[in-house]
């Protein structure tokens, strides 16, 4: 198979993966700011870097995952000014910021149990890091790289690219026609200029998170935490750094600042990101009323939604998409996504079952025996690409497909498994397995009360016999209520999710 290569922003191009200490690989990513219930374009970006996790795990990586919660410091706006977004909720709800943290913390942890994703290796938080923090602006003011105004301080770009830095080189802004797009607006006129970032600001009085610094009292700025932190788990310079297409610039721009102001080194070697959700073809957005939460998803509560989409349904549907493209959420997206990820369902059930008996007689293989051991082998392999050309799921999902006919001919007993000899069934079955669970993410849903379930069956198998056909047909709508069908086949009687 071929080697994996990712999408560079940076570089603006796929790029050979090379880390810088392999079999380790460093990998963060910007988590949530737990100031409100996570929101759907949260959700994708962390099922991204949560299928890139896994694969990097299944491929033989050692990987160490930073995800971070921000709990101070992202104000209002994404700016330097305003109010912090937890301390307004805070204020809000008259309770203190810390609840609000915990509140949207627990909330955004089970939204992420929900659709399966893996917990990072390391998830630090920004109030947990203020030494490294008020340490890291030292080291900025000692260089000269930042300068204090009025008990602030602020990132002094003018300097750093006069030293060599390129302030605007992964969002391909050139620095005039930022400033000449800048106006000065209030409270800036303490910078030198408007383009210089805060990395401590001074607290108003009405602020309610604060903690003492050589400046007096206030709060780190928004995009020092993540170089902070991301530094302090992965080194001065670490293999990749995920997150939204929406943080490129300027949150992830302003990282690579500090982190070459700091060290001398660019901080991140590969940078990645996911693209923004739409709706109907619209951005999804709170003012257009078209955002919903995954809560509403689930219970198909929202007033765009014609009916509930489940957890896998949903992961289903986003990784059918590359991770760079937009996504665009409609009903009868979502209805497709629905169909295909129980047809998978229903082949992963089965195939967990299916053994191959040692007494079939292989020997004999035609012409079409050997086309079909041909295609799984590709279609294997062809998952594999997918997968190593910069994390294409839509094109692996597709070779799960390929193996999904040759399970269901195998289950209909339409091809006996000696036509394709062990090697290739058992590649048939563990390939299978691992793409959909170990890869994807994606579980069979409701199986927990798998016993009620075949008890059922043998009830249904009896009461078919004894022709009594009302107490039938009530088992069949218990199983339609659950979003299953019982089959009725020529040797055998099963159940499967309804397609």
């Amino acid at each position: 198979m071929q080697p994996l290569h990712v999408y560079n922003t940076l570089a603006r191009k796929k790029e050979l993966f090379e880390p810088l200490n392999a079999p380790y690989v460093g990998m963060y990513v910007c988590g949530p700011t737990v100031y409100n219930y996570v929101h759907l374009g949260n959700v994708r970006t962390f099922l991204t870097f949560d299928t890139l996790y896994r694969y990097l795990t299944f491929i033989g990586y050692k990987v160490r995952y930073v995800r971070n919660l921000t709990d101070v410091g992202h104000l209002v706006g994404d700016g330097d000014d305003g109010e912090d977004k937890i301390g307004r909720m805070a204020k809000l709800e008259k309770v203190e910021p810390m609840e609000i943290v915990q509140r949207f913390t627990n909330d955004f942890h089970t939204v992420m149990k929900q659709f399966n994703t893996f917990p990072p290796s390391i998830e630090p938080t920004a109030t947990g890091h203020m030494v490294e923090q008020i340490e890291a602006v030292q080291a900025l003011l000692a260089k000269e790289l930042a300068y204090e105004s009025n008990g602030s301080v602020y990132f002094d770009i003018e300097t750093y690219n006069q030293r060599g830095g390129n302030y605007g080189k992964l969002s391909g802004r050139i620095l005039d026609d930022l400033l000449n797009e800048t106006r000065e607006l209030d409270g800036q006129s303490e910078k030198r200029s408007p383009l210089d970032f805060a990395i401590w600001k001074r607290a108003a009085p009405e602020h309610l998170m604060r903690w003492n610094s050589p400046w007096g009292e206030g709060f780190p700025g928004w995009h020092l935490e993540c170089t902070c932190m991301s530094t302090k788990y992965l080194g001065k310079q670490f293999d990749i750094h995920g997150g939204g297409m929406d943080l490129k610039f300027p949150h992830h721009e302003c990282e690579i600042a500090q982190g070459d102001g700091l060290t001398g080194i660019d901080p991140v070697r590969y940078w990645m990101h996911s693209n923004m959700l739409t709706v109907n073809g619209q951005k999804m957005s709170k003012s257009l009323g078209n955002s919903f939460l995954p809560s509403e998803l689930f219970a198909g509560s929202h007033y765009l939604l014609e009916q509930a989409y489940s957890p896998m349904t949903v992961r289903f549907f986003m990784l059918q998409s590359h991770y760079r493209s937009t996504l665009d959420f409609s009903n009868d997206a979502l209805k497709a996504a629905q169909k295909g990820y129980r047809r998978l369902a229903n082949g992963l059930r089965v195939v967990k079952t299916m053994t191959y008996q040692a007494g079939e007689d292989s020997s004999s293989v035609d012409a079409s025996d050997e086309a079909r051991r041909q295609d799984i082998r590709q279609a294997v392999k062809q998952f594999y690409d997918a997968m190593n050309d910069d994390l294409n799921t839509a094109v692996g999902i597709a070779q799960l497909f390929t193996l999904l006919k040759y399970i269901n001919m195998l289950y209909l007993s339409q091809l006996q498994a000696s036509s394709l000899g062990e090697e290739v069934f058992n590649l048939l079955k563990e390939s299978f397995i691992t793409f959909m669970q170990d890869v994807l993410g994606l579980l069979e849903e409701g199986t927990n009360n798998q016993p009620v379930l075949e008890g059922l069956l043998t009830l249904y198998r009896e009461y078919k016999e004894q022709r009594q056909y009302d107490k039938v047909d009530q088992i069949r709508s218990y199983f339609k209520a659950q979003g299953l069908a019982i089959k009725d086949m020529k040797h055998q009687i099963d159940w499967a999710y309804e397609e």
